[in-house]
């Protein structure tokens, strides 16, 4: 049985600002620090840390579209974030390298305008959930050098997932893989 993250709830605590902690004010952040962001996920921890560690990987996603997207992402994809409208995961582990990002194979070949992809990431906190997937793709040769992140939207034709995971905690975080088929 799939038990969801409270969505309401997490949609309060972007109205305080908890979806951008470390984002800048001039892109709609709080503006704090990291070591801001860590008490303020210890605190929530002691509640629930199911929903104080996904709040993290979500605050994440948005410093990586703060820090390195352009005005285009900032416009279409933060502002959305930052109100948790949209929810976002990070998508790096895979079956057959786990979260060595140097040895991942999920391919991202460039076609045109955009990129077909292909491969499988595991265990992704918030798959089946989310509306946006930050994946680690490689786009380039065999070292990190080749790596890049594409953001990857959740109806996207060959975008599907993999069973839940049957965990030991963090239960109301749905988990599974995410397969990318020429997606």
């Amino acid at each position: 049985q799939e038990k969801l993250l409270p969505v309401d709830v997490l949609k309060k605590a972007a109205e305080l600002g908890l979806a951008g902690i470390y984002i800048e004010e001039k892109l709609g952040g709080t503006g704090l620090g990291r070591l801001d962001a860590a008490l303020i996920f210890e605190e929530l921890s002691t509640a629930c840390p199911s929903t104080a560690a996904f709040l993290s990987i979500h605050n994440m996603a948005s410093w990586m579209i703060s820090k390195y997207g352009n005005k285009y992402h900032h416009d279409n994809i933060l502002k959305k974030l930052l109100t948790m409208e949209y929810i976002a995961s990070y998508c790096l582990t895979e079956p057959g390298s786990g979260s060595d990002a140097g040895s991942l194979s999920t391919i991202a070949r460039k076609e045109g305008d955009h990129y077909v992809i292909n491969g499988t990431k595991s265990f992704i906190s918030g798959a089946t959930l989310s509306d946006i997937y930050l994946t680690m793709v490689r786009t380039g040769d065999s070292n990190t050098d080749g790596i890049s992140c594409i953001a990857i939207e959740k109806n996207s034709e060959g975008l599907s997932f993999g069973k839940l995971e049957n965990k030991m905690g963090w239960n109301s975080q749905p988990t599974a893989q995410v397969i990318f088929e020429n997606c």
